[in-house]
């Protein structure tokens, strides 16, 4: 079988062991059902400017205020980029050179805040990000970090305990959204509570860009003057993230990226995210935005009939978690077995969760990546039923084996974007 790709027969000709390689992680991604929320399909467009002639080029700085001569086309690419995400999501301001989202959140904190201070977030254990806070992250190290949860009874966030921590603690920065939340965020109900206590309201919405962008979720914009995101993900993007502010938060951000932060940006992707940012304004990625929460609840549906219990009782966005806690299932058996089968997914904590955090008991499930294949509610019902099939069987070979043939057959129905074999 041959992968297509720009440039790969230079790789095949200088480096056969690299090569393989990525013919077979090419194999794994375009034969499998990938259900990791934050994984997608670039396009061939995106991957080809992302190993374009400008990984060969050193920028430090921004457009016009270079350290090195030689930019006037890398000057072009990067505000090409900025007017991209700035129209796109409504923006005033936009640093499209974070070399990922966790740096870029670093970012925010060295422009608006000072180690020791109270910086407030989601708690991981509840849907958040290690970047939010977490005494594992330099986040929870360096600053005084209360995280906020979800309600027992409901799964969800309940702004009334997020304003009476706040009001307590009185936080420098607070952060909105996270990496396992199923249900849309009201920035305008944590921009409330963010102007009672003084303190700068940060949207990390690396998740849902994409939705964001496409009109399926609401925007930050307007509410949060700083806002992060990743550009992969729902974005389809490459790997990589932007910074978007208002105009008074601008010069911190980009002070605190470069030089605070980071060395030369890296050219190629940027010249990538240009792509992406085009891709994601038309209308066809605003249905595809929208064809991912359709895919997202489809898929839940059928996971609530076959008897799983999902955090929240659902989904609004592009994720879905499972709690397999009233199960003798834990997540991480599931997830290895499901991968077996076929179907790439994560263990995930879920909120209260019993286990620890290598061997939780919980699934998280999200339709990006096989809603860019095309695939709808009718796979997404297939699916649902594997996954179940899966989970109580309980490491039984022959229903992985089973399930794994299906998929092998649903999969060649539905080409991956940006790959051929």
């Amino acid at each position: 079988m041959a992968y297509v790709h720009p440039r790969f027969d230079a790789i095949r000709a200088t480096d056969p062991e690299v090569a393989d390689l990525v013919v077979a992680e090419a194999e794994r991604e375009a034969g499998a059902i990938r259900l990791i929320a934050s994984e997608n399909y670039a396009s061939e467009a995106v991957m080809a400017a992302t190993g374009s002639v400008f990984t060969n080029k050193y920028s430090e700085g921004y457009a016009g205020k270079r350290y090195y001569e030689g930019q006037r086309v890398v000057d072009q690419v990067e505000t090409l980029a900025i007017e991209r995400a700035k129209a796109l999501f409504g923006a005033e301001h936009a640093n499209v050179q974070p070399y990922s989202g966790s740096p870029a959140n670093l970012a925010v904190y060295l422009a608006f805040a000072e180690p020791g201070d109270t910086i407030m977030g989601m708690s991981l254990a509840a849907g958040g990000h290690l970047t939010h806070g977490h005494k594992v992250s330099a986040t929870g190290k360096w600053f005084d970090a209360v995280g906020y949860g979800v309600r027992k009874e409901t799964g969800r966030i309940d702004l009334d305990d997020v304003r009476e921590l706040a009001l307590e603690h009185r936080p420098k920065i607070l952060f909105c959204g996270g990496t396992a939340v199923p249900r849309t965020i009201d920035f305008a109900g944590f921009a409330e509570i963010a102007a009672e206590v003084d303190a700068l309201l940060v949207a990390d919405i690396a998740h849902i860009a994409g939705l964001v962008a496409g009109g399926a979720h609401p925007s930050p914009i307007g509410h949060a003057p700083v806002v992060m995101t990743t550009t992969h993900k729902s974005l389809r993007g490459p790997r990589g993230a932007m910074i978007l502010t208002d105009a008074d938060h601008a010069s911190a951000i980009d002070k605190a990226v470069f030089p605070g932060l980071q060395g030369g940006p890296h050219n190629h992707t940027t010249a990538a995210i240009a792509v992406a940012l085009s891709e994601a304004s038309t209308d066809e990625f605003a249905e595809y935005a929208h064809r991912i929460v359709t895919n997202a609840r489809a898929l839940g549906e059928v996971l609530a009939e076959r008897g799983l219990d999902l955090v929240s009782g659902g989904t609004d966005n592009h994720l879905l978690l499972v709690d397999l806690t009233p199960t003798a299932i834990g997540g991480k058996p599931a997830a290895q077995a499901l991968d077996r089968a076929g179907i790439v997914c994560n263990y995930n904590a879920v909120p209260f969760d019993p286990k620890p955090p290598f061997n939780p008991s919980g699934l998280r499930l999200g339709t990006p990546a096989v809603t860019s294949r095309g695939m709808g509610p009718d796979e997404m019902a297939a699916i649902g039923n594997w996954i179940v099939d899966v989970v109580e069987a309980d490491g039984d070979d022959e229903v992985e084996q089973r399930v794994r043939n299906e998929v092998t057959d649903l999969v060649g129905s539905f080409p991956a974007p940006g790959i051929t074999l």
